[in-house]
């Protein structure tokens, strides 16, 4: 079991009249022992948090229901993206050594030893919270990847379709097991590629791509249009088509500026924390 290396920092009580068998510079009077104490005293407070933190940290590790090997299986998923980038085991002291560690570690059943993601490739998965589930026996690693999870330079180890299994296509290491969103970044991204030689009447896509007027305006068409929906008391069905609109074609917008949805995610998830005011006044600084 993981224990935490906590300093033993005893309170020690000079008394004033022992200042002078000091060096000069060393108690400096009343104001020095003021200060002398106040430091043992943010040391033990800190020193009690924790090991009041290490008490709940155990207590969460018994509350895991361990395998007869003492494991359990934990999935790493992107905290922006939703994707699953891979699966392993830990056992108490992986979990532990990422609760404190905020690194994505787990359990070699080959080799025996607890192993960092990233520790050799420089790709680590950053922790952002874990999650157990409703029998706690799985656990969710829910963290922002430094770059390809998979060994082979895949962003994940899902690349493998079943379908394409079952159909005998060759696997794809791009062909990756994306969500909606994802996957109309993904098809956006393969109409800019097939722009270049494209003879035949463009798609509506390949259109926008090659025209940022035609694009802009559509943007601003549509987001009108959402936005009547709800003067208008429009039925919740045709929001959702406007606002489906409105996300494919800021979408393109976005492929034109090689801008990723990711990237729009992770400034959505760092404004969480933050009220409308504060985030605007963030912004206003760093412009000026």
């Amino acid at each position: 079991m993981a224990v935490s290396s906590l300093p033993c920092i005893q309170p020690v009580r000079v008394p004033f009249k022992a200042c002078s068998f000091f060096p000069a510079g060393v108690c400096g009077g009343f104001n020095q022992k003021k200060k002398i104490n106040a430091i043992v005293f943010s040391s033990l407070k800190k020193f009690e948090k924790d090991i009041n933190f290490q008490s709940k940290v155990d207590t969460l590790l018994d509350s895991i229901k361990w395998d007869d090997k003492g494991l359990a299986v934990a999935i790493a998923q992107n905290v922006d993206t939703g994707a699953i980038l891979m699966q392993g085991f830990v056992n108490r002291d992986a979990l532990a050594t990422t609760i404190s560690s905020r690194k994505a570690t787990f359990f070699s059943r080959s080799r025996a030893t607890l192993w960092t993601k990233g520790e050799t490739s420089n790709n680590f998965i950053n922790i952002h919270d874990v999650f157990v589930d409703c029998d706690r026996d799985s656990i969710i690693y829910l963290g922002k990847p430094d770059g390809p999870t998979c060994h082979t330079g895949s962003e994940t180890c899902y690349f493998t379709s079943i379908s394409d299994l079952l159909k005998g296509q060759e696997v794809e290491e791009t062909n990756l097991a994306l969500t909606t969103l994802y996957s109309l970044e993904f098809t956006i991204s393969k109409r800019e590629l097939e722009l270049a030689g494209e003879h035949e009447k463009p798609s509506w896509t390949k259109r926008l791509l090659s025209d940022e007027k035609l694009l802009c305006s559509k943007i601003r068409e549509e987001a009108d249009e959402l936005c009547r929906t709800l003067e208008e008391k429009e039925d919740s069905s045709r929001t959702a088509s406007e606002m489906a609109d409105v996300i494919y074609h800021a979408m393109v917008l976005l492929r034109r500026k090689d801008v990723k949805i990711e990237n729009v995610l992770d400034v959505l998830r760092r404004r969480f924390s933050r009220s409308g005011i504060e985030e605007k006044q963030s912004r206003v600084s760093t412009e000026n």
